[in-house]
Protein backbone atom coordinates (compact mmCIF):
# COMPACT_ATOMS: atom_id res chain seq x y z
CA UNK A 1 0.00 0.00 0.00
CA UNK A 2 1.24 3.48 -0.88
CA UNK A 3 2.16 5.83 1.94
CA UNK A 4 0.25 8.64 0.24
CA UNK A 5 -3.50 8.18 -0.12
CA UNK A 6 -5.48 9.66 -3.03
CA UNK A 7 -9.27 9.99 -2.84
CA UNK A 8 -11.66 11.31 -5.46
CA UNK A 9 -14.45 13.74 -4.64
CA UNK A 10 -16.79 15.95 -6.66
CA UNK A 11 -17.92 19.52 -6.11
CA UNK A 12 -21.58 18.59 -5.83
CA UNK A 13 -24.07 21.36 -6.67
CA UNK A 14 -25.52 21.60 -3.18
CA UNK A 15 -22.00 21.81 -1.70
CA UNK A 16 -21.23 24.96 -3.74
CA UNK A 17 -21.96 28.61 -3.04
CA UNK A 18 -23.62 31.22 -5.28
CA UNK A 19 -20.40 31.50 -7.37
CA UNK A 20 -20.69 27.77 -8.20
CA UNK A 21 -17.48 27.07 -6.27
CA UNK A 22 -17.09 24.53 -3.48
CA UNK A 23 -17.75 25.86 0.03
CA UNK A 24 -14.61 25.97 2.20
CA UNK A 25 -16.46 23.99 4.87
CA UNK A 26 -17.18 21.15 2.46
CA UNK A 27 -13.56 21.14 1.28
CA UNK A 28 -12.51 20.85 4.93
CA UNK A 29 -14.95 17.96 5.33
CA UNK A 30 -13.46 16.20 2.28
CA UNK A 31 -9.98 16.60 3.79
CA UNK A 32 -11.11 15.08 7.07
CA UNK A 33 -12.77 12.22 5.21
CA UNK A 34 -9.56 11.61 3.25
CA UNK A 35 -7.63 11.54 6.53
CA UNK A 36 -10.05 8.94 7.92
CA UNK A 37 -9.95 6.79 4.75
CA UNK A 38 -6.14 6.89 4.80
CA UNK A 39 -5.72 6.06 8.48
CA UNK A 40 -8.44 3.38 8.50
CA UNK A 41 -6.89 1.51 5.58
CA UNK A 42 -3.56 1.48 7.42
CA UNK A 43 -4.81 0.26 10.77
CA UNK A 44 -5.03 3.41 12.89
CA UNK A 45 -8.39 4.86 11.86
CA UNK A 46 -11.53 5.67 13.80
CA UNK A 47 -13.23 2.29 13.26
CA UNK A 48 -10.44 0.52 15.12
CA UNK A 49 -9.72 3.25 17.67
CA UNK A 50 -13.30 3.40 18.90
CA UNK A 51 -13.11 -0.30 19.86
CA UNK A 52 -10.31 0.56 22.30
CA UNK A 53 -11.88 3.82 23.54
CA UNK A 54 -9.59 6.07 21.54
CA UNK A 55 -10.31 8.74 18.95
CA UNK A 56 -8.54 11.25 16.74
CA UNK A 57 -9.29 14.90 17.50
CA UNK A 58 -8.35 17.72 15.15
CA UNK A 59 -6.15 20.30 16.86
CA UNK A 60 -5.20 22.65 13.99
CA UNK A 61 -6.13 23.03 10.34
CA UNK A 62 -4.77 25.41 7.70
CA UNK A 63 -6.05 25.47 4.13
CA UNK A 64 -4.58 27.67 1.40
CA UNK A 65 -6.21 27.72 -2.03
CA UNK A 66 -5.40 29.28 -5.37
CA UNK A 67 -8.99 28.59 -6.40
CA UNK A 68 -11.87 26.39 -5.33
CA UNK A 69 -13.16 23.57 -7.56
CA UNK A 70 -16.18 24.53 -9.66
CA UNK A 71 -19.55 22.80 -9.53
CA UNK A 72 -19.51 19.21 -10.90
CA UNK A 73 -15.69 19.17 -11.05
CA UNK A 74 -14.08 15.93 -9.92
CA UNK A 75 -10.88 16.37 -7.93
CA UNK A 76 -8.54 14.37 -5.73
CA UNK A 77 -7.50 14.99 -2.16
CA UNK A 78 -4.06 13.51 -1.51
CA UNK A 79 -3.05 13.03 2.11
CA UNK A 80 -0.01 11.80 3.99
CA UNK A 81 1.47 11.80 7.48
CA UNK A 82 4.38 14.23 7.69
CA UNK A 83 5.51 13.49 11.25
CA UNK A 84 4.41 11.85 14.50
CA UNK A 85 5.17 12.56 18.13
CA UNK A 86 3.86 10.91 21.26
CA UNK A 87 0.70 13.01 21.54
CA UNK A 88 0.40 14.76 18.17
CA UNK A 89 0.78 13.92 14.51
CA UNK A 90 0.90 16.24 11.49
CA UNK A 91 -0.94 15.35 8.28
CA UNK A 92 -0.83 17.23 4.98
CA UNK A 93 -3.16 17.50 2.01
CA UNK A 94 -2.97 18.44 -1.65
CA UNK A 95 -6.07 19.21 -3.74
CA UNK A 96 -5.49 18.42 -7.42
CA UNK A 97 -7.51 17.49 -10.49
CA UNK A 98 -6.98 14.44 -12.71
CA UNK A 99 -4.73 16.42 -15.06
CA UNK A 100 -2.41 17.63 -12.31
CA UNK A 101 -3.82 21.11 -11.77
CA UNK A 102 -3.22 22.04 -8.13
CA UNK A 103 -6.04 23.91 -6.40
CA UNK A 104 -4.31 24.20 -3.05
CA UNK A 105 -2.90 22.55 0.05
CA UNK A 106 -3.75 21.85 3.66
CA UNK A 107 -1.88 21.21 6.90
CA UNK A 108 -3.35 19.66 10.02
CA UNK A 109 -2.33 18.63 13.53
CA UNK A 110 -4.15 15.81 15.31
CA UNK A 111 -4.19 14.48 18.86
CA UNK A 112 -5.33 11.04 19.96
CA UNK A 113 -7.55 11.10 23.04
CA UNK A 114 -8.98 8.59 25.49
CA UNK A 115 -12.74 8.87 24.89
CA UNK A 116 -13.53 8.35 28.58
CA UNK A 117 -11.02 10.68 30.22
CA UNK A 118 -10.93 13.08 27.19
CA UNK A 119 -7.17 13.37 27.76
CA UNK A 120 -4.40 12.95 25.14
CA UNK A 121 -3.01 9.43 24.90
CA UNK A 122 0.13 7.86 23.44
CA UNK A 123 -0.09 7.53 19.65
CA UNK A 124 2.86 5.12 19.59
CA UNK A 125 0.97 2.68 21.84
CA UNK A 126 -1.24 1.80 18.84
CA UNK A 127 0.11 -1.33 17.12
CA UNK A 128 3.64 -0.77 18.45
CA UNK A 129 3.97 2.64 16.83
CA UNK A 130 2.86 1.46 13.38
CA UNK A 131 2.11 5.05 12.34
CA UNK A 132 5.87 5.51 11.91
CA UNK A 133 5.73 3.15 8.93
CA UNK A 134 3.58 5.64 7.02
CA UNK A 135 5.51 8.88 7.52
CA UNK A 136 6.43 10.74 4.32
CA UNK A 137 9.19 13.32 4.73
CA UNK A 138 10.02 14.12 1.10
CA UNK A 139 6.64 15.29 -0.30
CA UNK A 140 6.34 19.05 -0.52
CA UNK A 141 3.57 20.99 1.17
CA UNK A 142 4.55 24.58 0.31
CA UNK A 143 2.15 26.49 2.58
CA UNK A 144 2.95 28.03 5.93
CA UNK A 145 2.36 25.80 8.95
CA UNK A 146 0.80 28.71 10.76
CA UNK A 147 1.18 29.56 14.39
CA UNK A 148 -0.72 31.00 17.29
CA UNK A 149 -3.49 33.34 16.18
CA UNK A 150 -2.68 36.60 17.98
CA UNK A 151 -5.46 38.99 18.88
CA UNK A 152 -5.59 42.20 20.87
CA UNK A 153 -8.24 43.75 23.08
CA UNK A 154 -9.99 45.46 20.20
CA UNK A 155 -11.90 42.46 18.90
CA UNK A 156 -15.57 43.21 18.25
CA UNK A 157 -18.40 40.90 19.30
CA UNK A 158 -20.11 40.05 16.01
CA UNK A 159 -22.51 37.26 16.87
CA UNK A 160 -23.66 34.84 19.57
CA UNK A 161 -25.28 31.57 18.50
CA UNK A 162 -26.89 28.53 20.07
CA UNK A 163 -25.44 25.13 19.15
CA UNK A 164 -27.83 22.37 18.18
CA UNK A 165 -28.09 18.76 16.99
CA UNK A 166 -26.43 19.36 13.61
CA UNK A 167 -23.40 20.95 15.26
CA UNK A 168 -22.40 17.82 17.22
CA UNK A 169 -20.11 15.07 15.86
CA UNK A 170 -19.34 11.44 16.76
CA UNK A 171 -17.02 12.55 19.58
CA UNK A 172 -19.92 14.36 21.24
CA UNK A 173 -18.52 17.84 20.80
CA UNK A 174 -19.04 20.63 18.27
CA UNK A 175 -17.95 19.43 14.84
CA UNK A 176 -14.68 20.86 13.54
CA UNK A 177 -16.20 21.79 10.18
CA UNK A 178 -19.19 23.50 11.81
CA UNK A 179 -16.77 25.94 13.41
CA UNK A 180 -15.42 26.76 9.93
CA UNK A 181 -18.93 27.42 8.62
CA UNK A 182 -19.88 29.58 11.61
CA UNK A 183 -16.69 31.67 11.27
CA UNK A 184 -17.18 32.27 7.54
CA UNK A 185 -20.80 33.30 8.16
CA UNK A 186 -19.48 36.40 9.96
CA UNK A 187 -19.18 38.07 6.53
CA UNK A 188 -22.29 38.70 4.41
CA UNK A 189 -23.04 37.74 0.82
CA UNK A 190 -22.01 41.13 -0.56
CA UNK A 191 -18.54 40.64 0.92
CA UNK A 192 -18.14 37.30 -0.85
CA UNK A 193 -19.25 38.80 -4.16
CA UNK A 194 -15.99 40.75 -4.21
CA UNK A 195 -13.71 38.56 -2.04
CA UNK A 196 -12.61 34.95 -2.07
CA UNK A 197 -10.82 33.00 0.67
CA UNK A 198 -7.08 32.72 0.15
CA UNK A 199 -6.19 31.05 3.45
CA UNK A 200 -8.16 29.73 6.39
CA UNK A 201 -6.63 28.68 9.72
CA UNK A 202 -8.28 27.35 12.85
CA UNK A 203 -6.82 26.15 16.15
CA UNK A 204 -9.02 24.26 18.60
CA UNK A 205 -8.43 25.02 22.27
CA UNK A 206 -11.30 23.54 24.31
CA UNK A 207 -14.39 21.44 23.67
CA UNK A 208 -17.88 22.85 23.32
CA UNK A 209 -21.00 20.69 23.33
CA UNK A 210 -24.51 20.79 21.98
CA UNK A 211 -26.57 23.42 23.76
CA UNK A 212 -23.59 25.66 24.52
CA UNK A 213 -23.80 29.28 23.39
CA UNK A 214 -20.84 30.49 21.34
CA UNK A 215 -19.77 34.12 20.93
CA UNK A 216 -17.63 35.23 17.99
CA UNK A 217 -15.19 38.14 18.31
CA UNK A 218 -13.55 39.52 15.14
CA UNK A 219 -10.54 41.77 14.68
CA UNK A 220 -8.97 43.03 11.46
CA UNK A 221 -5.23 42.34 11.68
CA UNK A 222 -4.13 43.17 8.12
CA UNK A 223 -5.32 44.63 4.83
CA UNK A 224 -7.29 41.50 3.95
CA UNK A 225 -6.66 39.55 7.15
CA UNK A 226 -9.07 38.94 10.02
CA UNK A 227 -8.77 36.96 13.25
CA UNK A 228 -11.69 35.45 15.13
CA UNK A 229 -11.91 34.27 18.73
CA UNK A 230 -14.75 31.93 19.73
CA UNK A 231 -15.76 31.54 23.37
CA UNK A 232 -18.49 29.48 24.99
CA UNK A 233 -20.71 31.16 27.55
CA UNK A 234 -20.92 29.36 30.88
CA UNK A 235 -24.35 28.49 32.28
CA UNK A 236 -23.20 29.29 35.82
CA UNK A 237 -22.26 32.84 34.85
CA UNK A 238 -18.51 32.30 35.25
CA UNK A 239 -15.94 33.65 32.79
CA UNK A 240 -16.45 32.51 29.18
CA UNK A 241 -14.06 29.77 27.99
CA UNK A 242 -12.18 30.14 24.71
CA UNK A 243 -12.85 27.18 22.41
CA UNK A 244 -10.85 28.13 19.31
CA UNK A 245 -9.23 30.85 17.25
CA UNK A 246 -9.28 31.35 13.52
CA UNK A 247 -7.56 33.48 10.90
CA UNK A 248 -9.01 34.25 7.47
CA UNK A 249 -7.06 35.87 4.62
CA UNK A 250 -9.09 37.10 1.67
CA UNK A 251 -8.19 38.12 -1.85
Amino acid sequence: MEKIGTYEFMAEPFHCDFSQRLFMGHLGNHMLNAADFHSSARGFGMNYLMTIKRSWVLSRLAIEMEEMPKMYTKFNVETWVESAMRYFTSRNFRVVDSEGKVYGYGRSIWAMIDTESRQPTDIFAIDNGAINNWIVKDKECPIDKGGRVKMGDGAELVRTIDTCYNDVDINGHINSVKYIEHVLDLWDLDWYRSHSIKRFEIAYVAEAHGGDQLSFYREQTGEQEYCVRIVKLMADGSEPVETCRSKVVFK
